[in-house]
């Protein structure tokens, strides 16, 4: 689901979970009254809540508008209908506006381009066009309304007064989808991309250590707990292709109470969505030891050893049901092969430096021979190391369901 709180649920018997990006309770029924199932139910509960408590924590999947509707005389009007409808799917929104004229629509889908439409009884209808919502942040929109019973012969309309700002919660840096297919990449990873960040140091924000950031994905956690990779994330810091990325926002100290768990910066990424138009790519890449400069500032440097590194892949989305039901599909193959070890040992007119060791090839070689004819044990080879081949596949399944416009539901797969 969009909204990690509503958790994965998996208990036996009915269970009512949240949808629409916001938590809710979680209930069970139609259990039995023995007592063995209702200390299973206790149990369930308990386990639930402190799933649910936990994951409030830190959660960035959607953006928001919010703002006032006002008369011309600037009085705040109640009960003034507010309409969002995101163009490339026809995903709608609505709310109603409170005491004041105030109005907030959370839980709206990051991007756009979004038609905003407020109307109110017995006055002219307020569009704003083109709105793009950035992750996490909230869009500001203050409508001054007009009456249609002005007597027009009267008053000349040189235009309507609207402010539209974005509010951000804090030292925030976006990485939007055009940023992501144009800006150059190295390792294919969102690292690459969240070094733009003004507060980073590699993987390392505000001078605070990589490990205490949180990073997740579509609400889920993906962090890199142990510090063992070069990468925000784990695995090598591409267990999702880059292609499937949608949007990624880098959050340092926020004054917004939903997002905790971090003393670093809170990286929040979101995965591409299906749209009422068919859309995809398929992309390769290839790299060796070719790509590697040897030449730094008039030294020369040692041939680097032997690698490959191919990449396959390729995107595709599009409407089920127009305007009610998307999906989204991407596929990834990444072939590697580097030396395990790419130290050599020194032979005769050899120079220690580089990867030659300061170990004699001559004297590995009496100690492998005397282990294997007076033990019979063979010790593995000590020069010309075999290379380490590894397949690593990336797949990622969405489907996004419309269910009214107050509730949307979405499942997603990733291996």
């Amino acid at each position: 689901m969009q909204h990690p709180a509503a958790g994965f649920c998996l208990v036996s018997g009915n269970i009512y979970v949240c949808f629409n990006n916001e938590p809710k309770l979680v209930f069970l029924h139609r259990l039995n009254q023995n007592y063995m199932h209702r200390k299973i139910a206790g149990l369930i509960m308990w386990v639930l809540a402190l799933l649910i408590t936990t994951t409030l924590h830190a959660q960035v999947t959607t953006s928001s508008i919010n703002g006032t509707v006002t008369d011309q005389k600037g009085e705040g009007l109640q009960g003034a209908t507010v309409e969002a409808v995101h163009q490339p799917s026809g995903t709608k929104y609505t709310t109603v506006s409170k005491k004041g004229g105030v109005f907030n629509m959370p839980g709206l889908r990051a991007g756009g381009p979004y038609t905003v439409t407020i109307t109110y009884t017995g006055y002219k209808p307020q569009v704003t066009e083109n709105i793009t919502l950035t992750l996490g942040d909230a869009y500001n929109i203050n409508a001054e309304m007009s009456s249609t019973a002005t007597d027009l012969a009267a008053v000349v309309v040189t235009g309507t007064r609207r402010r539209s700002s974005a509010d951000r919660s804090g030292p925030t840096t976006n990485i939007n989808s055009r940023m992501l297919a144009t800006l150059p990449t190295i390792s294919r990873s969102i690292t690459d991309f969240t070094r733009i960040t003004p507060q980073a140091n590699g993987t390392s924000f505000a001078g605070r250590d990589n490990r205490l950031n949180n990073v997740t994905v579509d609400g889920a956690n993906l962090n890199n707990n142990f510090g063992l990779s070069s990468d925000l994330l784990p695995g090598g810091g591409n267990p999702i292709a880059l292609d499937a990325f949608s949007e990624i926002s880098v959050n340092v100290s926020p004054f917004d109470v939903k997002q905790s768990g971090f003393t670093g910066a809170g990286v929040s990424a979101i995965t591409k969505s299906g749209t009422n138009t068919f859309h995809g790519s398929v992309y390769g890449s290839y790299r060796n030891q070719s790509y590697n400069g040897t030449n730094v500032a008039g030294v020369k440097l040692p041939s680097p050893a032997a690698t490959s590194n191919k990449i396959y892949g390729a995107t595709f989305g599009g409407p089920i049901i127009k305007n009610k039901l998307f999906f989204f599909l991407s596929g990834e193959v990444e072939k590697a092969e580097q030396p395990g070890v790419t130290f050599n040992a020194r032979k005769t007119g050899q120079t220690a430096g580089g990867n030659i060791s300061n170990v004699p090839y001559d004297s590995m070689k009496v100690l492998s021979d005397y282990l294997q004819s007076k033990y019979g044990f063979n010790p593995g080879v000590y020069d010309n190391f075999p290379t380490f081949a590894s397949d690593n596949y990336k797949v990622l399944a969405k489907v996004d369901w419309n269910i009214s416009t107050s509730t949307k539901l979405t499942v997603k797969y990733s291996d």
